[in-house]
Order: structure tokens, then sequence, then C-alpha cells
């Protein structure tokens, strides 16, 4: 049995962030500090360019209050969230951004390339929800990434701040971004703390590289990381042989048929199991 408090588990987040809810959450002083603090940090984990403004993606966006930090560092930004109470409030807010309205599971409807970056803030684990009978996790979450990694470039990052609910839930997201081309890891900072303990999921369009330091953690301890790299890469290092065509495998297998009384080839010829030119 899963907990409801947590807020995916009280309604899809369409229904969960009405009129009141966002209006609440928008005026949560408390809420507003957490925040800019987590936004500020994956900001930190992008890697941007300093004094150079970027375009960026705000996915899972609310009520403009990380877009509100983007601006205030020089960036422009594009806001998308399923929620229309939220956004109403972020354009009473008058924030500089552009709102779409949109489910991050049916993908991104962006040109390729256009985005300098994209950061998220307390979204990916809605998407790990089967809020419709059509609704399927695994498939919605392969829809968002690769549809993001199309439309970022090539030297951009996506920084992803969430509350998985378990470790299979990690394992679910990171598959299927490491299946959409992206590469990157998990960044959890204060790993030993309760309250302060936060999963930073950065990914790179441009190649593997090493993962920004977490928080919180003693030089002499370990990092608190987990990296991955792109599926097609991990398969074309990979050098596996085909075991059908070894001798070893084909005699197994006439044994085994034997044994089952069923006809065999009693007499093998020198070129049994020799691997045999690819023809084109």
């Amino acid at each position: 049995m899963f907990s409801r408090t947590r807020p995916e588990h009280k309604a899809p987040p369409d229904l969960f962030y009405d009129e009141k809810e966002a209006q609440k959450y928008t005026g949560n002083s408390r809420m507003i500090e957490i925040q800019t603090q987590m936004c500020e940090r994956a900001m930190e984990l992008m890697l941007l360019p300093e004094d150079e403004p970027c375009f960026l993606l705000d996915l899972g966006c609310g009520s403009g209050l990380s877009g509100s930090v983007l601006e205030e560092n020089g960036h422009y930004w594009v806001g998308v969230d399923i929620s229309r109470a939220m956004l109403d409030v972020a354009q009473e807010r008058e924030t500089e951004g552009d709102l779409i309205l949109g489910d991050l599971g049916d993908g991104l409807p962006f040109r390729a390339g256009a985005f300098d970056g994209a950061v998220s803030i307390s979204a990916l684990q809605w998407l790990c929800n089967a809020d419709k009978v059509n609704h399927n996790p695994q498939k919605r979450l392969y829809k968002f990434f690769s549809s993001l990694f199309a439309c970022l470039s090539r030297t951009a990052r996506a920084v992803f701040q969430f509350y998985p609910e378990n470790s299979k839930q990690v394992e679910l997201i990171t598959a299927q971004a490491m299946k959409a081309g992206f590469y990157g890891g998990i960044v959890i900072d204060y790993p030993n703390s309760t309250k302060a303990k936060k999963f930073f999921l950065v990914l790179m369009t441009g190649g593997s590289a090493p993962l920004p330091k977490a928080l919180g953690v003693e030089e002499s301890l370990p990092q608190t990381q987990a990296q991955f790299t792109s599926k097609r890469e991990k398969f074309k290092k990979g050098n596996r042989k085909n075991v059908k065509s070894n001798k070893e495998w084909i005699l197994e297998k006439i044994e085994r048929r034997r044994k089952q009384g069923k006809p065999v080839r009693e007499h093998l010829s020198k070129f049994t199991g020799r691997s045999r030119p690819t023809k084109f």
C-alpha cells in the first residue's frame, strides 16, 4: 500500500492543482523559498555559460516560481504544465515566459534543437503514475524523454529535481531516459539527511561526462551518484559472440534431441559450427 500523503497519489495533476491549490501553493512563503533554492541548484547542475542568456524549458512550470528564478538570472524560458489553474496564476503574476498547457507524457511540440537546456522542479514523479486507463508510464516517459532529446541542442543539459517513491521508479525513469539517447545520472544532495535530501536527474545530450559533485557529502566519502551512458553506446562497446555459431552449442543441442528420441544427424562435417561470411 502506498502513502496517500504524496500529492501524486491523491489525484491527477490537472485535478489536484485546481484554483484553490494553485493559489495556496504560490502564496506559501516556505514553498516559494524551497522552489527557489531547488531551481538555483538545478541551474548549477546545468552548467550554463556565465554572462550569456540562454533559452530554457521549464517542465511542469506550475505558477512560474522556477521561471522567475530563470528570469532573475537573465534567461528566457518557455513553461509547460498540465494544470490550467497553475498557468492562470502564472499569468496573474505577469511572468515573462511563454506558457503552454500540455501533458508532458504526450511529448513536447517544439522544433529540433530549439533549447539550450531544461529544468524541472518536483514534476517528474507524476509521469510514473497511470492516471487514465490508456496510460502506460513506461511509454509516456519514453515519449517525453525522446521528444525532449530532440528539442535540445547537442550541448544542452536537462536537470530534474524529483521525489522518487522507491528505487523502482528511479530505474524506470533512468532506463527510459537512456533509451531516448541521454547520458547522465542521479545526483543526491545531503544523502544522510531526512529533510534536506534531494534527488536530481542530470541528463546530457552531447555525450558522457562526469557528474557534478553532490552537496553534503564529505570529500573522504564516495559521491552519492549513479551514472549511466546511452544504451546505443553500451551495445556498441559490447563484443558479444553469437553462441549459436559455436560448435559446442551445436553438439549439446544434438545430444538433447537424441535423448528426446528425435532424429539427429549422426555424422558431423568439418564445417560444423564454423562461421560463414555474410551475404549481401
